[in-house]
């Protein structure tokens, strides 16, 4: 009898364990994605934030001085141009643009060849190009009206999840969160954040995300922007001009100087090439079209080798040549950083007699180079040339 009743107690307390242990499991599998933990002090940002904002905003081209809301358009324009671009260089540019083509409908009606040309010097030319395509879509199936949901505004070209969180945030006033360098930095120091970028971007994405304000979201992220350009800057942040320095959890802990963290950056590899400097008795440069894909694709250049991972062999340099010519060596070299590499450029001179036609390549007047659409570093290449 007490066997039984001693079996009967083990039973029940080991099914009262796995009992709990059931719902354990299954509370854990259920529960739903933690979020973030958020201090008041954090959530008291957005206030503090627009109240700093309607003080000391940056004025830019593409904000209305009355405080209207900004034109779909202008910030459209403005958002391709600052990417990977700086604000002092894109400015000059977004003007001139909008001067030549004050809204979409004239954008769509541009020629290509215009908008390279206008865009030249400001880098990454794909932009441009998308920048056409798109005002072209947006006129043909919209009306030349831009879709004010996101999930319509990433089909088109050139616009990636930042580019279209800001337009919907900026010129639409919806609750988006546009996450560029500056937002994930103020982000990154708000929070005290030490998860290194870009390991980080979802987690800060999701910090960013739960502050933004109901009200004012444009503003809300036009303001964190601009206290990220101004203030609390990569390099030697201004913390005592913090208007949320109170919340700042990472001046609290001494490490706004090492707040974000990065992942080292690899090195980038080296590139060589030639290019051909020709310039004829009538003061004619020698170019041609670069392919209609890759770097630079459909622009003009300078004639040269492919550009490779050593300095081209004697041969590749005569199977390169435009014509056989006395090529000189110019002095120096012609230096310029890509995202993903930096090239070194030789250049080799001939000055012909003739102005012969050459297949597939043109001569361009030398004296209005500067004016013909180039990509920086085809200026690079000339300028160091006729030096």
């Amino acid at each position: 009898m007490l066997r039984m009743l001693f079996f009967f107690v083990v039973l029940k307390t080991l099914l009262h364990t796995l009992k709990k242990l059931f719902f354990m499991i299954l509370n854990i599998y259920s529960r739903p994605a933690m979020k973030p933990e958020i201090s008041e002090q954090i959530l008291c940002v957005p206030h503090k934030l627009l109240n700093w904002y309607d003080q000391n905003k940056r004025l830019m081209p593409w904000r209305p001085r009355d405080g209207s809301r900004p034109d779909a358009y202008n910030v459209w324009l403005s958002e391709i141009m600052l990417q990977q671009t700086q604000v002092a260089t894109a400015i000059p540019y977004f003007e001139k643009f909008l001067h030549r083509w004050p809204s979409i409908f004239k954008l769509a009606e541009a020629n290509l060849d215009d908008v390279l040309i206008e865009w030249a010097g400001l880098g990454y030319y794909a932009r441009a190009r998308n920048l056409h395509r798109c005002a072209k879509i947006i006129v043909s199936n919209f009306n030349g009206i831009f879709p004010n949901q996101e999930e319509k505004l990433l089909e088109l070209p050139g616009v990636g999840t930042y580019t279209a969180a800001a337009i919907m945030a900026i010129a639409f006033d919806a609750k988006a969160t546009p996450m560029d360098g500056n937002f994930e930095r103020v982000t990154a120091r708000l929070n005290a954040i030490e998860k290194p970028l870009p390991a980080a971007k979802s987690l800060l994405k999701k910090y960013a995300t739960m502050i933004t304000p109901d009200y004012r979201p444009g503003d809300y992220a036009q303001a964190v922007m601009d206290l990220g350009a101004t203030i609390c800057t990569p390099q030697k942040p201004l913390c005592n001009k913090c208007p949320v320095n109170d919340s700042c959890l990472s001046l609290k802990k001494g490490k706004t100087g090492v707040i974000p963290k990065k992942t080292p950056r690899r090195k980038k590899p080296n590139r060589f090439g030639i290019a051909f400097l020709c310039i004829n008795t009538n003061n004619e440069i020698l170019l041609q079209r670069r392919p209609a894909k890759g770097l630079f694709a459909g622009m003009m250049e300078v004639p040269g080798t492919p550009w490779t991972e050593n300095p081209p062999s004697q041969t590749q340099i005569q199977n390169s040549e435009p014509f056989k010519a006395d090529w000189q060596v110019v002095p120096g070299t012609v230096s310029h950083i890509f995202t993903h590499f930096k090239l070194e450029i030789k250049i080799l001179r001939s000055s012909p007699k003739y102005c012969r036609k050459i297949d597939n390549l043109t001569w361009h007047p030398a004296d209005s180079f500067e004016n013909a659409g180039l990509p920086s570093l085809m200026l690079k290449i000339i300028r160091h040339g006729l030096k």
